[in-house]
């Protein structure tokens, strides 16, 4: 079970998980600084998007949403809660930006809790068929894997997870809609990924911007040619989206589960 305080006025029954919450993964409390603790004082990885008026759909049409599904914790290599970090990190598992830098669809919104209310999404990625260069391009046709991200970083809320909408949609000859089960594949799919360990080698030329503190003694990337690798852990949590169809979009339904993925990075020769 979670630990939250009185005040957060949430049933916890509500809540469950298959694996214990190692305390780092425990959602943390509101409160008003940018810095927020577990119950127990270690920094905690992610906020439960429901204590801030949030929700764990993101906002697709006004009556529909799709499930944000995958969190990635803010207690993973800091490297990957920046945009550049998180670019390489899942093009190593399997996805790109979108064909050419174009983005064809159309903008969702999502309520993380963070204080900043609904924001558009930051990245989107589509699955890249082992052809980074133009593998996307290929999935815009063929239909695959593709995720929205929005990062957890608001006034009352800053954690740095990246919350993600995953799924599997059908090819262009049918407008991109989602296949049957798709949102629990698209889930299911980017956790196999993610569980099977991953590398990448930065490009040359690529240029980090340094964090202002280097957490557990990893050096940061620097201007390129590192390879970086990295694992996963993952906990499956019930209880953060009703399991069904209701209000969600094309009106498929999906097991209510999401998937909270902790990612480290291992030492490389």
């Amino acid at each position: 079970m979670f630990f939250l305080p009185a005040s957060a006025c949430i049933v916890l029954s509500l809540l469950s998980i298959d694996v214990a919450a190692s305390p780092a993964q425990r959602p943390f409390r509101l409160g008003s600084g940018l810095e927020h603790e577990a119950e127990d004082g270690t920094l905690a990885g992610w906020l439960d998007p429901r204590l801030g008026g949030g929700r764990l759909l993101d906002y697709t049409t006004k009556t529909r949403g799709e499930p944000l599904n995958v969190i990635i914790s803010g207690t993973s290599d800091p490297f990957i809660l920046t945009d550049e970090g998180f670019a390489a990190y899942v093009r190593s598992i399997g996805y790109a930006r979108e064909c050419m830098g174009m983005h064809m669809g159309h903008i969702h919104l999502a309520n993380l809790g963070d204080g900043d209310g609904r924001k558009p999404e930051a990245l989107l990625f589509r699955q890249h068929y082992r052809m980074p260069g133009w593998g996307t391009c290929w999935e815009s046709l063929a239909g695959g894997h593709h995720f929205r991200a929005w990062r957890q970083n608001g006034t009352h809320g800053n954690s740095g997870a990246w919350f993600l909408g995953a799924s599997k949609e059908e090819d262009s000859s049918r407008s991109h809609t989602i296949v049957a089960n798709g949102y629990n594949i698209g889930r299911d799919w980017l956790v196999a990924q993610a569980l099977a360990g991953s590398e990448l080698v930065l490009p040359p030329g690529v240029l980090a911007p340094a964090p202002r503190t280097i957490r557990d003694g990893w050096p940061w990337p620097g201007t390129g040619g590192e390879r970086l690798q990295w694992r996963a852990e993952v906990e499956w949590v019930a209880g953060l989206l009703e399991p069904g169809r209701r209000g969600v979009n094309h009106n498929i339904a999906q097991d209510g589960r999401v998937a909270i993925l902790t990612v480290f990075r291992v030492p490389t020769d």
